[in-house]
């Protein structure tokens, strides 16, 4: 593992638990270089996921990807990063139950949308307003309706 710091290397660690989730290992490492100590996670590889795009293109499975989105929607909002990679490993964890490993792209965004409006209603409103595509102010005013 590379120092994220002076990118040396060798590193050292430090402390291995399970972390909160269960579903990774935390692990503090230490620079053998720099001495400087930083944090990496652990998880299983799995079951490879293929998600079906609208325009029928099948491309991997990226929790990144999923993440950027979620914080673009979350920016400025009272939703911490534990927030965050919470709702993205239940949805990761969903999408592994399924008896498929091929899902559609507009499930993820069901699963998101159905989350992000119980952890905040605005952050719900402006991932909906991209995913369903809004194209004017009616369709804000109809989707605020639904969630008064």
């Amino acid at each position: 593992m590379r120092c994220p710091y002076c990118h040396h290397a060798d590193t050292s660690v430090v402390d291995s638990r399970e972390a909160e989730d269960q579903t990774s290992i935390r692990r503090r490492r230490e620079c053998d270089q720099c001495d400087k100590r930083f944090t990496t996670y652990e998880r299983v590889e799995g079951i490879d996921l293929k998600v079906i795009k609208k325009d029928g293109l099948k491309e991997d499975f990226s929790r990144d990807k999923l993440k950027r989105g979620i914080v673009k929607a979350t920016w400025k909002r009272p939703v911490s990063m534990a927030d965050i990679e919470a709702l993205i490993d239940e949805i990761e964890a969903a999408l592994r139950r399924k008896k498929t490993s091929e899902v559609k792209s507009w499930e993820i965004g069901n699963l998101v949308i159905n989350r992000l409006k119980k952890i905040d209603p605005l952050s719900y409103l402006l991932f909906a307003s991209v995913y369903r595509d809004f194209d004017s102010l009616e369709d804000f005013a109809i989707e605020i309706e639904k969630l008064k």
